[in-house]
């Protein structure tokens, strides 16, 4: 399905002269990847271990289709950012369910809905994202070596391609080039840890490096392949995927990329291509953890999975110290990424049964919420159409109409602004910092139960000193939002203004309207977004039985296979 439709919208790309239907084509592109899902829905039931297909290049099997779905529907929300125009005009008198059937409010809406964004008049966009989506499907299902490479250069030329798609912006050039150049330097690394488990084992196929690997005599010399050679490749070949998803030491390119590139095309790029990784690691580490163990509790030198939690010891502290001296938003966000990046291969180094759990857990509420801090930011961007800040520096800023809300302090007083947008942006956060009952508590506790209960009590006190101090960078925010006076005024010009419209019912004028900038207000499926996703983030402890008993059956089905 997802091909169809890449060939389908490239012929229509091709033959199409017009930039302003683009919104078009992201509507259609959230239509497939909602049959996408109904398609993958109805798999679950045929699916138990797990069927190979295309001669074993891929394996499709309950996570991988789990994860599918959670990519397609993490995918057709931030569609959503580009599929509708972000702004409407509410008229609350004339907004009875039979005025909005029955009329249609007409009014000049050029500026107050931004017809004319950049984001608006990019045919190619959903496109790029409909290849980025079938290069992250392909990555969590693959069972070969030759198919991993395969599939994450189709996710990352996509996401190069993504972050460079608006050509005016001289900072997104400059932020997807410094992506491009060190997103190759990362595959280099993949294809080198290919080359050498190629060479050592004989095989591209996962499956006979899985039995390669569970072979329990490895100190018979008549074996033809040597088990600490193995362990130095899968580092290699790890070290080049510990790179995309931005984890410490390989993290410089994050913040400077987040930062440069515009805000909508940041929420694609930080979000999609780490579930897709994470999800390829969990298996593999699964599948090799078993053997060449040495030292306590098998986490000896010997075992490439220490890369794994030596990574994470890096991401926790990097990611929280570093992050303590940002003042532009974005660049602290992927420093908060860095962080969280170390739980998750905390985690995944543990490999338990309990821990994959915890890791599941973790990986799908911090998508989740990572997806409404953005969004948050998006909008908080679009309802500051009609003010005007009295602080120069903030209307000096670089590619200001692509990334509105660029620095901490631009978010000064805003709860003044719009108190339920700031309630929503301080909810998320606080489930970032791990404040119970929110669900990033719940994900921080399970991770680090797990890890005690693996005797890794190093790891586990640097987790919670790191989530305290994090906090504080946490609470900057919430200081500005709240405790200080905006610098914000109401434009001159619109504050006294009365724009006008009519109500149209089948091409007769009904009756003329006026209205003031109070009336312009965002547009509903971006607020129904922020809504739904800050409910489930405060409301998890209440409705928490569905989301915690899939992850223990995928567990079972793993640890079981």
């Amino acid at each position: 399905m997802l091909i169809i439709s890449i060939i389908s919208t490239l012929l229509s790309n091709a033959v199409n002269a017009r930039r302003d239907v683009s919104i078009l084509y992201n509507r259609i592109a959230i239509l497939i990847l909602f049959y996408c899902i109904l398609n993958d829905l109805s798999s679950l039931n045929i699916v138990t271990k797990g069927i190979g297909i295309h001669g074993g290049l891929l394996l499709v099997n309950n996570i991988t289709l789990i994860f599918h779905i959670f990519v397609y529907l993490i995918s057709g929300l931030i569609l959503v950012l580009t599929s509708f125009y972000p702004r409407k005009v509410w008229v609350s008198e004339h907004s009875s369910i039979q005025s909005l059937l029955f009329n249609n409010f007409v009014y000049y809406n050029t500026k107050i809905i931004n017809k004319m964004g950049e984001q608006y008049k990019l045919t190619e966009y959903p496109l790029i994202i409909l290849f980025i989506v079938t290069g992250a499907i392909f990555l969590m299902s693959t069972n070969d070596l030759v198919s991993i490479f395969l599939a994450i250069e189709l996710q990352s030329y996509g996401l190069y391609i993504l972050s460079t798609i608006y050509r005016n912006s001289e900072l997104s050039t400059t932020g997807g080039l410094m992506y491009f150049l060190l997103g190759g330097l990362s595959s280099c690394f993949i294809l080198l840890g290919t080359g050498l488990l190629y060479a050592n084992s004989g095989s591209t196929s996962l499956d006979s490096l899985y039995i390669i690997t569970s072979i329990s005599d490895i100190n018979s010399t008549d074996l033809w392949y040597k088990p600490y050679y193995i362990n130095l490749s899968l580092v290699i070949f790890t070290i080049g995927f510990l790179f995309k998803v931005s984890a410490a030491p390989f993290h410089f390119w994050s913040p400077d990329v987040y930062d440069a590139i515009p805000t909508v095309v940041t929420t694609f790029v930080a979000i999609v291509a780490k579930i897709s990784i994470f999800i390829l690691l969990l298996q593999l580490v699964y599948y090799t953890n078993s053997s060449f163990g040495s030292g306590v509790n098998g986490y000896g030198p010997m075992n490439w999975t220490f890369l794994l939690l030596m990574s994470s010891l890096f991401s926790l502290i990097i990611g929280t110290v570093v992050g303590l001296t940002q003042f532009r938003i974005k660049r602290l966000l992927a420093y908060s990424t860095i962080s969280h990046v170390g739980f998750m291969l905390l985690a995944l180094g543990i490999s338990s049964v309990e821990s994959t759990q915890a890791f599941l857990f973790y990986l799908t509420q911090y998508i989740i919420s990572n997806v409404n801090v953005f969004f948050i930011l998006i909008a908080i961007g679009y309802s500051l159409y009609c003010y005007t800040s009295e602080n120069k520096e903030h209307e000096e800023l670089l590619d200001k109409n692509n990334s509105a809300i660029q620095l901490i302090n631009q978010l000064k007083g805003y709860f003044y602004i719009n108190p339920l947008l700031a309630l929503s942006f301080a909810i998320t956060i606080f489930s970032f910092a791990g404040i119970p009952p929110l669900v990033g508590f719940f994900g921080k506790q399970m991770v680090l139960s797990a890890a005690l209960d693996q005797g890794l009590i190093f790891l586990s006190i640097v987790a919670i000193l790191t989530s305290v101090v994090g906090g504080i960078y946490y609470l900057g925010i919430i200081k500005e939002m709240f405790f200080s006076q905006p610098d914000y005024k109401v434009n001159t010009v619109l504050e006294n203004l009365t724009l006008k419209g009519y109500l149209v019912n089948n091409k007769t004028v009904v009756k003329n309207l006026s209205f003031n900038y109070n009336n312009i207000v965002l547009s509903s499926p971006i607020t129904f977004v922020i809504s739904t996703i800050t409910l489930i983030i405060l409301l998890f402890l209440f409705m928490n039985k569905e989301w915690l008993s899939m992850g223990t059956i995928l567990v079972q089905i793993l640890f079981n296979s």
